[in-house]
């Protein structure tokens, strides 16, 4: 640390010097001090500079000075305050000016003078001086020492003050300098005047130009930290501070090559090379580092290092992405946004939650209008990567050609009509964030495979293009087709079935949930902002409706009656025909399965098995089981010619297509809710 000798005749402005000083060079600047008429100074002076503040000082101290140090003889000045107490003092006064010694008070009136009070006639006098004091006013510095003989005015116009030249070479030739830098001397110096002009209207636009420099570095968000040749820290913003961790007292002032050696300020400095973009670590994390030579008329006056976090450049990528196609693509629905009470849907939603923490690609099956997009809102929005991108394409809505370049994007001039510049695609618009693929079965086939290979590699190449494009995406698919049986006829590839079939959800028809009905009935009428209500014939309709839409009909079921402004709504005024509501059963697609392979097995005999199942339906609503011997005896008193054997038969059948169950020994059989219902469908074909 550098060491500064402050000398002067009283104690008194030796600390005012003091205080000055430390003010701006703060803690990286020692100081000691010495007063003449002590026994201090005879013991030596050992600093690396002595301030002092004239030259009749200097030949009394020459002798202690023990070493090379620098000599300051000190430019002085005094208060904007203590000027106007001089410029009040009427024209042609004669004033007598009190200082230290003659050498002071002569320097002092020339300052005076300088600064435009010479409407006065100043008459130097300094303490001890033995001249009988002749005069109207005296002007006192600070407490001096008032002479007893003197019965005029006294004016204090206070404490002299160091000049701000005399501060910058200090500054300069202590090498401290940076700190001035990063201090509006001006400010520091707001109460005092200064004769040199020049210097002070010159300091103005520095102080300007720094301080707008310094809002500057304190607004980017890239850390910056300037050097100067010597390899001390002289620019340290908020951005560095958050990187590096350091507070900016800690750094500014300090050697760059042993407070931030993972920098290469010193590699820089040696080579006069910039170091452009390398990926180096600081605090465990990833951080992009630039260090650039600051070289002038071929002299090297030092470096400034640009640090990113890299994280922070992936997340200012996807906020960039984002504009890129105009608008944000987001997920707009939470899991809370999914209406239901049933154990099928909230069962789905337990299942979905616990996918939505994890990174693997995700299937969404269900019949049209289920919510499978709404599912898969919610599942990006339940995930770490909810902050990024959610981008939605529907691959059944767009031309095979049309698809391919929203997906993997165009370079400029891939085809007829590509834009200037070219364009990303939807994976790359995706990029750590969650890529949802709806109605994926009407992917032709060629893209099929080109959407494999960026599932596989995690990479993209542009139409046109020769570069490969790291992403990093998650893929939710849906669809209301049966993609099994498509990859049994060949319309959908196997490996990419089990590419995205690795977490499956499928969303339950709305037929098969029916206490979900009303629930969502009320959402959609709050939605509308409908007040109606229905009868219980109204309602029964509603939970024996098919609702092949599923909530999406029943949403537009609600939109149709809130638009007629009815208060009461029956049966009638349903969106459907009444008389079809009870011939609809709800059946699940593996039931339609089931009976479909049913009635191709029975054929003829269908006439047989409704008769069976007509009898254990009785049987079933009189709470009461039944066995073949007993139908037996029944075909036989209706004139029915059905054998025991035969109606064996029939049980087993019936039993193996789920439609009733067969208890052991005598204790016979029931049937089941399904079969209920294929009885029902049955009989009203």
């Amino acid at each position: 640390m550098k060491r500064l000798a402050i000398v002067s005749y009283s104690q008194e402005t030796v600390d005012i010097y003091y205080e000055q000083i430390k003010s701006l060079f703060g803690d990286n600047l020692s100081m000691e001090r010495f007063c003449m008429d002590t026994e201090k100074i005879k013991e030596g002076i050992y600093t690396d500079m002595v301030l002092i503040p004239s030259y009749d000082v200097f030949k009394k101290v020459k002798g202690y000075i023990k070493n090379k140090s620098e000599i300051i003889i000190a430019n002085r000045t005094i208060s904007k305050s203590g000027l106007e107490k001089i410029m009040n003092i009427p024209k042609n006064t004669e004033v007598l000016l009190l200082d230290e010694s003659a050498e002071m008070a002569a320097e002092m009136i020339s300052v005076i003078y300088q600064l435009g009070a010479r409407h006065l006639e100043l008459i130097p006098m300094y303490t001890g001086e033995q001249q009988k004091l002749e005069g109207k006013i005296m002007l006192l510095l600070g407490k001096g020492k008032k002479r007893s003989d003197f019965s005029g005015e006294i004016v204090n116009i206070g404490n002299s003050l160091l000049d701000m030249n005399t501060i910058i070479d200090i500054g300069v030739k202590l090498k401290l300098d940076y700190l001035l830098n990063k201090q509006n001397i001006k400010k520091a110096y707001k109460e005092s005047v200064t004769t040199n002009f020049g210097l002070a209207k010159i300091l103005g636009r520095i102080n300007r130009f720094e301080s707008e420099l310094d809002i500057l570095l304190q607004i980017l968000e890239d850390g910056i930290i300037g050097i100067n040749g010597e390899g001390v820290v002289y620019s340290y913003n908020e951005s560095a501070q958050k990187i590096i961790g350091s507070k900016k007292e800690e750094v500014v002032g300090e050697n760059s090559f042993k407070i931030l050696d993972e920098i290469p300020f010193q590699q820089v400095l040696k080579n006069k090379k910039a170091i452009k973009e390398k990926l180096i670590k600081i605090n465990g994390d990833d951080v992009i580092l630039s260090v650039d030579p600051i070289i002038h008329s071929g002299r090297l006056y030092g470096a400034v290092a640009i640090l990113k976090k890299f994280s922070d450049t992936e997340k200012k990528q996807h906020e960039l992405r984002a504009q890129l196609i105009g608008k944000g693509h987001r997920a707009k629905y939470t899991f809370e946004d999914i209406i239901g009470v049933s154990e099928k849907i909230n069962k789905c939603k337990d299942i979905a939650k616990r996918m939505a923490t994890s990174n693997s690609s995700i299937l969404i099956s269900g019949e049209s209008g289920t919510g499978k997009e709404l599912f898969a809102h919610a599942i990006h929005n339940g995930s770490k990567r909810k902050d990024f991108q959610f981008v939605a394409v529907n691959c059944g809505a767009l031309p095979e050609s049309l698809l391919e370049s929203e997906l993997f994007g165009y370079e400029e001039g891939a085809f007829t009509g590509a834009r200037k510049g070219g364009k990303p695609g939807l994976f790359e618009l995706a990029h750590r964030g969650t890529l949802f693929l709806d109605e994926i079965g009407e992917m032709p086939l060629d893209l099929q495979k080109r959407l494999l290979r960026v599932l596989q590699e995690r990479e993209v190449m542009r139409l046109g293009g020769d570069r490969l494009i790291d992403v990093d995406i998650r893929i939710i698919a849906a669809t209301n087709r049966n993609l099994k049986e498509m990859v049994k006829i060949g319309t959908f590839r196997q490996d990419l079935y089990f590419r995205l079939n690795v977490l499956p959800l499928k969303i339950p028809p709305l037929r098969s949930r029916k206490e979900d009905i009303l629930p969502l009935v009320y959402e959609a009428k709050k939605e509308f902002d409908s007040h109606f209500f229905f009868t219980e014939q109204a309602k029964e309709a509603l939970f024996q409706y098919k609702w092949k839409g599923n909530s999406r009909e029943l949403r537009n079921c609600i939109e149709y009656l809130a638009n007629l402004g009815l208060a009461e709504v029956d049966a009638e005024d349903l969106p459907f025909e009444y008389e079809e509501i009870f011939k609809g059963i709800a059946f699940e697609e593996e039931e339609k399965i089931l009976i479909d392979e049913f009635s191709e097995m029975v054929g003829k005999n269908i006439s047989k098995y409704i008769f069976v199942l007509e009898q254990l339906n009785m049987s079933y609503m009189n709470k009461k089981r039944l066995g073949r011997r007993s139908i037996y005896q029944l075909a036989k008193g209706k004139g029915l010619f059905i054998s025991e054997q035969e109606i064996r038969r029939i049980l087993i059948n019936l039993e193996k297509f789920l439609m009733i169950e067969i208890f052991k020994g005598r204790s016979g059989s029931t049937i089941t809710d399904y079969g209920i219902r294929v009885l029902k469908y049955l009989k009203t074909d």
